[in-house]
């Protein structure tokens, strides 16, 4: 009988399958490798072959220079491929645009990696899909009860709010370049605000290219069109490395907001200087990660990264078999708050 451990197994290059030869993710090159999702904790240069979406193999030339791999396969979602010994096949995770879980089955025994995700909607990538599985290796990133996230849409009333209480400050939004940026952009498109939106160059690229993909993120305008004295009032989308470097203070009077699950923090916002706090995740929330292991009826969970003991303790009680995985690299690129904590 096939077991979790005949598929999958933790190298110093992170997961990867035996009978298929290859891994899922890995942190340093390998023959074959199979990406979940463009973030660069999850996707790094210099292996031989990768697959992966078309949306992750783009993005990836993008952010690594056409040379990241030697090949490249584009796998499409739900496509069945069987490589070495095992059937593969990428499912949406809704985490950024061409996020994938990716499914290893063999003799009817199926493990999803999920790579990072969530749950909740976001109106620039495919929604999660939920994969019926064994084994689930997943991300613990907010896995802790506190992470309960709110409504996004909501969140971002507090920004529209906090501009019409404000009209002379310029709102700097703390954004990942990748994912939260045009996930914000997109949001404020749909609710209807109809200035344009400011965006720090850093943040061109991957604007771009949602643009490309057919995703209408509104007036976007990169900040260098414009007089830094000229944007009061206006909303202004920056990376976090810009927020560490002072970037926003040749706006007038700049109200620094940062979107993320590390906002719902209070305290944590505070010291790190954010003044309007929105919590607008990219990952699963607890109530969802909890959910989620329930949903994919999977009799085993591992956890690859963030709050790994709070997650394996509740799938333990659960009736799960659950375990916590050490792989070190995992979280760098979009689990830390906007700006720099003062020393």
């Amino acid at each position: 009988m096939t077991r979790t451990s005949d598929l999958l197994t933790l190298t110093p290059a992170g997961l990867y399958c035996p009978p298929g030869d290859f891994h899922i993710d890995a942190t340093r090159g390998v023959p074959r490798n199979l990406v979940t999702h463009a973030h660069s904790d999850h996707a790094r240069g210099g292996h031989q072959t990768v697959m992966a979406t078309e949306e992750t193999l783009d993005i990836m030339e993008l952010r690594l220079g056409a040379a990241f791999c030697r090949q490249r396969q584009i796998v499409r979602y739900g496509e069945q491929i069987l490589v070495g010994d095992v059937r593969v096949s990428f499912h949406p995770a809704g985490h950024i645009l061409g996020s994938a879980q990716i499914a290893i089955e063999q003799d009817g025994f199926r493990v999803v990696v999920s790579g990072d995700f969530k749950r909740a909607a976001d109106p620039t990538c495919t929604p999660f899909e939920v994969v019926a599985c064994d084994a689930y290796v997943t991300e613990a990133t907010f896995g802790l009860p506190v992470f309960a996230f709110p409504d996004p849409d909501a969140e971002l009333a507090k920004l529209l709010g906090s501009r019409e209480l404000f009209p002379e400050r310029t709102h700097v939004v703390g954004a990942y370049a990748l994912g939260k940026a045009q996930r914000v952009m997109r949001m404020l498109a749909v609710a209807g605000y109809d200035r344009p939106v400011w965006y720090h160059e850093a943040i061109a690229p991957l604007a771009g290219y949602y643009g490309r993909r057919g995703i209408d993120l509104g007036d976007i305008r990169p900040v260098a069109d414009a007089s830094p004295k000229t944007l009061a009032g206006e909303i202004v989308i920056a990376t976090p490395g810009a927020l560490k470097n002072g970037w926003a203070e040749q706006f007038p009077d700049p109200l620094i907001a940062t979107a993320s699950g590390w906002m719902n923090v209070r305290a944590r916002a505070r010291q790190v200087g954010v003044q309007l706090p929105l919590v607008i995740s990219d990952h699963a929330d607890w109530p969802a990660l909890c959910a989620t292991a329930k949903d994919v009826g999977a009799g085993e969970l591992w956890v690859t990264h963030g709050e790994t003991e709070a997650l394996v303790h509740w799938a333990t009680l659960e009736g799960l078999d659950a375990c916590p995985l050490d792989i070190i690299g995992y979280g760098d690129e979009d689990g830390e708050p906007a700006v720099a904590v003062a020393a």
